[in-house]
């Protein structure tokens, strides 16, 4: 399995955190690059993934940097996203945080972040990673093989704190898939905080303000 190219951010000073940050369907690890200096923490490294490029369905089966294939638009559909590719990406996200604790950061301190289609597999694999982690941060996104949850989440991470942030009038991920997340961590256990925002399917400031609150409350304990 190829490693995952990325973009690091390098901390200010001593490296005490990571967060490692997926992006959105089509987009690339450079997306989020410039919010690190808003976010004001010195002491974390950030980590961008460059998503493997793949035929996407939705988009006439034309390659682009994709976490995992969509196979319709329809909501209701069964098996509307592909498993497969889903559970492949999954392993490269897992192989990033043992890097990033090869590196002498313990998991309790790598904050593992998404937004949209990279928020959706971040949820996947934090809601299932067997070393419990400082957080997750779900922005604009929603659940991916939710039946699979109850026989493949980690106990380690039922208590984990997931900040999760929506616009209301997102027209590509539908408040109410992100709303739906939500309530199933909740359920399971997890202290979760919701955001919604009264934007589309993107990041405004006021978001990126909260992100940094909550950022360094959970890295700076």
């Amino acid at each position: 399995m190829d490693d995952l190219q990325t973009v690091v951010v390098e901390p200010e000073m001593e490296h005490t955190s990571t967060v490692v940050w997926l992006h959105g369907l089509g987009a690339s690890g450079n997306d989020f690059e410039p919010v690190v200096p808003m976010l004001e923490c010195p002491n974390t490294r950030f980590v961008f993934p460059h998503a493997p490029i793949m035929g996407v369905t939705i988009n006439m089966g034309m390659e682009m940097p994709a976490w995992y294939d969509i196979k319709t638009l329809d909501w209701e559909a069964p098996n509307r996203e592909d498993e497969t590719s889903i559970r492949s990406s999954a392993k490269l996200i897992v192989k990033l945080l043992e890097q990033e604790h090869e590196r002498g950061i313990g998991y309790e301190k790598i904050v593992l972040a998404g937004f949209s289609q990279g928020g959706a597999l971040a949820l996947h694999v934090g809601s299932r990673f067997e070393n419990k982690l400082a957080g997750m941060m779900i922005l604009s996104a929603y659940e991916v093989l939710a039946d699979s949850y109850d026989d493949e989440a980690s106990a380690e991470n039922r208590e984990t704190p997931i900040l999760f942030a929506h616009g209301v009038y997102d027209d590509m991920v539908p408040v109410m898939m992100g709303r739906a997340a939500l309530e199933s961590m909740v359920e399971a256990g997890n202290p979760c905080e919701w955001n919604g925002y009264r934007m589309g399917h993107e990041v405004i400031m006021d978001e990126l303000v909260r992100i940094k609150e909550w950022l360094n409350d959970l890295l700076n304990d």
